[in-house]
């Protein structure tokens, strides 16, 4: 049987992965996967000869959607897939992969997941996690510091010139098509509940149990 697959978009910083993490408390872990669109950008040899710091990162076309589409539509039907792993401080994909198994939900983490029409149409619920502006940028401040090795002028510089614009003109319009939106992220327990007993009830009603 064709598994439930759930998007969870927003911003940068909003609190996806929290949410995600929340949502998987309340269910049987062994029964979820979840895939990243991070994992699918392209490598930094994809771009020609630009250098990391003229790459837009933060636009569509930085991702191989593609792949992710091929992906998901293999796991629907049942079979294993090979992840890329994405390394963020060097901008390149690992020589190995990561082995995906197909599993009963299947949930798909990503800034821009709601832009590509072929992608939603793979999706039975699509979560977008609204969060103040500020505040992503302070945990995007921190994360990219912590996790990526890069300095505060480097993570502002890239903030005013791509990470806002591209928010601006695909990640906040996407929000049109999720079925559900979520304020302030992981805080919000009672849209994670609600969204809990949904998702529950949708696998009662293919006969499955999460």
């Amino acid at each position: 049987m064709k598994p439930l697959v759930i998007g969870l978009a927003g911003g940068t910083g909003s609190g996806k992965t929290s949410v995600a993490n929340r949502i998987l408390q309340q269910l049987d872990p062994s029964h979820v996967q979840v895939l990243q669109h991070d994992s699918y950008y392209k490598d930094i040899s994809r771009h020609g000869d630009l250098t990391p710091d003229r790459v837009n990162f933060d636009h569509p076309d930085s991702l191989e959607t593609d792949l992710l589409i091929q992906h998901l539509r293999m796991l629907c039907d049942g079979n294993a897939i090979d992840q890329p792993i994405y390394n963020f401080t060097t901008h390149r994909r690992l020589p190995e992969t990561n082995r995906i198994d197909p599993r009963e939900i299947i949930i798909v983490d990503g800034i821009l997941i709601f832009v590509d029409k072929r992608l939603r149409e793979l999706m039975d619920i699509k979560i977008f996690v609204d969060t103040d502006a500020d505040e992503r940028l302070v945990r995007r401040i921190r994360r990219d510091i912590l996790e990526r090795g890069r300095s505060v002028e480097n993570v502002m510089a890239q903030y005013l010139s791509t990470v806002k614009p591209m928010h601006l003109e695909f990640v906040e319009p996407s929000k049109h098509w999720a079925d559900i939106i979520i304020p302030r992220g992981a805080d919000n327990t009672v849209a994670i509940d609600m969204v809990v007993t949904k998702i529950k009830s949708m696998l009662r009603e293919r006969g499955r149990v999460a």
